[in-house]
């Protein structure tokens, strides 16, 4: 999720262009971390977006596939032996040891085969368990040899770790991204079966003593003040880590953490399961076109197209039968263009109580994971998980706690006249509810404003934005800041379907640097909702295949249909990250070691070239004739910017203020439950209080199988950073080419070369030259006059 800016609610969802052609860590700290966030693949970089006012590329199911491939599709996957030595490639698993002859039916394993890249188009089920155990087998034996011999140095010490990290990183990360990308009922299983065993490594790593005391014996060492910067806080960062993965606990009490971490991997999966259940559950069947009067013909080949793969062969957009979905690109063209108040209604309700009752039931879930939180928190000696997620984030609890409300506080009074801007404009158009609106009216009326208000209408926009003209407007965006060139490269790496596209980024030599694979399209059978951006591989020089370079990162960015422009900007900004960093130090290279209060930095300093003229106009262009996008537009589009970011801040405010919450004062099996708590925030945080049987905590994924959990607050905190840098290229002026060619240049050589090598705050001074105001966030979102006078 993400902020409140938006060039209006332009719902585009171009399936009408797109039949013919369409087919179908967040960080890791330190060991025990890198392993833990491994299994966490449920977020994103998993890094869901799911704000609803965001840019919405008008054209993204315009053909993908007019975009060149430079090679077929797939290319040989596995090679026996490996091709001369290069630094894009990678083993997910080396040899078994050599004193060891492999077990013959793992012999074809695609886990345990050397590959150039993942291969990701051959990993069934049937390979999870004899491939991830086959790892464990051999990493439990690597680690039993490196405890036994370990020394407190770089080589004896951090180099076999990265190793032993790497290999079930690669293998556990390539599972569970084809479980996010490919679910199928037997990944399911199979995952579920072996994740026990790999969480038991993952706590036998975290919790070695011998590693532990190494780390600390290089830290008191007379060599320590000649480590480099990266190096100290890559030993310091373990010493912190292995104390909250329970290091210093003994006997019964380690037994419990321990018990408590199984379980708590347990619950978090079945969670996202459970929301990926019940959103798929819900299916209306509409035969009278008369119930989507309104939708646009767009939403309307959408609804049809689902209705066609759910059976109803020969269903058309003019004439249906229609699908509705609780899936973005189904659901919010429903509650912003229906005018059928009734079916918004049973769409909202049906949205906001998914994985609430019955079998996919998440409350009691919820409140198991808060109290093995709690209870986690106790044994390593903190008051609540708020203070553990906190000991390696930058803010502090009360930090947090006060740049909400600072940012509650100059959001409110704007909130409060957008509810009664909707008020007054629906009474002049005659609806019956004006004065009785409800939260399904919320959508529908705003966009009916927003329209009325800046004239921009979605059906104009749409030609202007399709997908080949958003990548390459991105692309050129990239050069133009950090002197990098992105060529398509597919065939060069197997995919998980064909629509996926893989790309190779280049430095301005034309030297390859890294790589990274998107895919676009939703597929709501075995595809889960939202957007993210992960790592498949970082970059590291202890891993270089040729002993002279480091091995090269290798991201995928993962979207839904037809996804914002805001949004693919957002999740590049991430992959770029990880793809440019120029640190050397695998566990903290890219995204690695990266405070998670920080990491939101650049993915949301890109949503800001959004709407930069030049950004903006390059991508607008119309599919067939190439016509810009004419000016009065754009400034219509620029104007409407700041629409309603009052009341979408305050959307932001209230799931970080109920995620906080819930981590340092609720008490679960209390007097108060988990809704009662929702229902206390949202009086602060709400101009409008959610229904009584709002539900909307049993599909919190973000907090409860995302990671962010007494995070959420992250996003505010880096838009505050992501604002201010930006303000960065505003002062040299944003028509100054060259003053906005070197500033692009010193924002990569910082906020994206450092990696998790510095603290992110010395970073964000290196860049800006002072510590982050807030005030670039609020002006951006036309606040600032508020806040100043609150």
């Amino acid at each position: 999720m993400r902020r409140p800016q938006c060039l209006g609610w332009l719902l585009v969802v171009n399936i009408l262009m797109a039949t013919a052609c369409v087919s179908s860590t967040l960080r890791a700290a330190s060991f025990s971390r890198s392993l833990h966030r491994a299994s966490r693949r449920l977020s994103p970089r998993l890094l869901r977006k799911s704000r609803p006012c965001p840019l919405w590329s008008s054209s993204f199911l315009f053909c993908l596939h007019s975009l060149p491939r430079t090679t077929p599709l797939r290319s040989p996957l596995c090679l026996d032996p490996l091709p001369s030595p290069s630094p894009a490639r990678f083993r997910p698993m080396a040899s078994l040891a050599s004193s060891e002859v492999m077990d013959p039916s793992l012999a074809d394993n695609p886990l345990l085969q050397a590959c150039v890249f993942p291969p990701f188009d051959v990993v069934e089920a049937k390979h999870v368990r004899p491939g991830i155990r086959a790892i464990l087998k051999e990493l439990e034996n690597e680690l039993a040899a490196l405890e036994e011999n370990v020394e407190p140095s770089w080589e004896k010490l951090v180099v076999p770790l990265e190793k032993i990290i790497d290999r079930i990183t690669i293998a556990w990360g390539i599972v569970n991204h084809l479980k996010s990308v490919k679910d199928s009922s037997e990944m399911r299983t199979a995952i579920e079966e072996v994740q026990p065993e790999k969480v038991q490594f993952q706590l036998r790593l975290g919790q070695s003593k011998p590693l532990y005391n190494a780390f600390k014996a290089m830290q008191e060492s007379s060599d320590w003040q000649f480590l480099s910067d990266a190096r100290k806080r890559l030993v310091e960062a373990q010493i912190k880590e292995a104390v909250l993965n329970g290091v210093a606990l003994e006997d019964e009490k380690r037994q419990q953490f321990n018990e408590i971490q199984q379980e708590l991997e347990k619950l978090s999966q079945k969670f996202g399961e459970n929301v990926l259940d019940a959103t798929k559950k819900f299916e209306k069947l509409i035969t009278d076109k008369n119930e989507l009067d309104g939708l646009p013909a767009t939403a309307l080949a959408l609804f049809a197209q689902m209705a066609a793969s759910k059976g109803h062969e020969g269903a058309t957009a003019e004439n249906g039968p229609w699908m509705i979905t609780l899936d973005a690109p189904s659901y919010l063209p429903i509650l912003q263009h229906a005018r059928n108040r009734s079916l918004r209604e049973e769409v909202y309700r049906a949205y906001v109580s998914r994985a609430s009752d019955g079998d996919l039931d998440n409350t009691s879930i919820i409140d198991q994971i808060l109290k093995l939180r709690q209870e986690k928190a106790r044994l390593l000696g903190y008051k609540n998980h708020a203070e553990v997620s906190m000991a390696m984030k930058m803010a502090t609890v009360e930090k947090a706690g006060e740049l909400l409300e600072k940012l509650r506080s100059a959001s409110w009074d704007a909130a409060v006249k957008d509810m009664e801007d909707l008020k007054i404009f629906s009474r002049e158009q005659g609806a019956v509810e004006a004065d009785d609106l409800k939260h399904w009216d919320i959508t529908f009326w705003s966009e009916r404003l927003r329209e009325s208000k800046y004239d921009i209408k979605e059906e104009e926009l749409r030609p202007f934005f399709s997908l080949p003209k958003v990548m390459e407007g991105l692309f050129g965006l990239a050069k133009t800041l950090f002197e990098i060139d992105i060529e398509p490269a597919d065939g060069a790496a197997p995919v998980w379907n064909e629509d996926i596209k893989f790309y190779r980024v280049k430095d301005s030599a034309g030297n390859p640097i890294a790589y990274f694979y998107f895919d676009p399209y939703s597929r709501p059978s075995e595809k889960r909702g939202g957007a993210w951006m992960d790592e498949v591989v970082g970059r590291s020089f202890a891993l270089s295949r040729d002993g002279t370079s480091p091995r090269l990162p290798v991201a995928h960015m993962v979207c839904n249909q037809t996804p914002p422009v805001e949004t693919v900007f957002h999740e590049f900004g991430h992959a770029l990250q990880h793809m440019l960093t120029r640190q050397d130090e695998g566990l903290v290279s890219g995204i690695r070691g990266i405070e998670w209060d920080a990491v939101e930095l650049p993915s949301q300093f890109m949503e800001n070239w959004c709407y930069h003229r030049d950004t903006l106009m390059g991508i607008a262009k119309h599919f067939e004739t190439g016509e810009n996008l004419p000016e009065e537009v754009y400034q219509k589009l620029l104007a409407a910017r700041t629409f309603r970011a009052g009341s979408m801040s305050l959307r932001q405010i209230r799931f970080a203020s109920i995620d906080l919450e819930l981590h340092t004062n609720y008490t679960p099996g209390g007097t108060e439950s988990i809704y009662d708590v929702d229902q206390r925030i949202c009086k602060g945080t709400q101009v409008m209080p959610p229904l009584p049987e709002d539900r909307f905590l049993c599909s919190f994924s973000h907090i409860f199988a995302g990671g962010y959990d007494a995070g959420y607050y992250s996003y505010k905190w880096a838009e505050v950073l992501s604002a201010d840098a930006f303000s960065a290229f505003e002062d040299v002026g944003l028509d100054d080419h060259e003053a906005v060619k070197e500033t692009g240049r010193r924002f990569r050589e910082t906020v994206l070369a450092l990696g998790g090598g510095k603290p992110p705050l010395q970073v964000f001074v290196e860049f800006r030259g002072r510590e982050p105001s807030p005030d670039a966030l609020l002006r951006h979102n036309g606040l600032l006059p508020m806040a100043a006078s609150a």
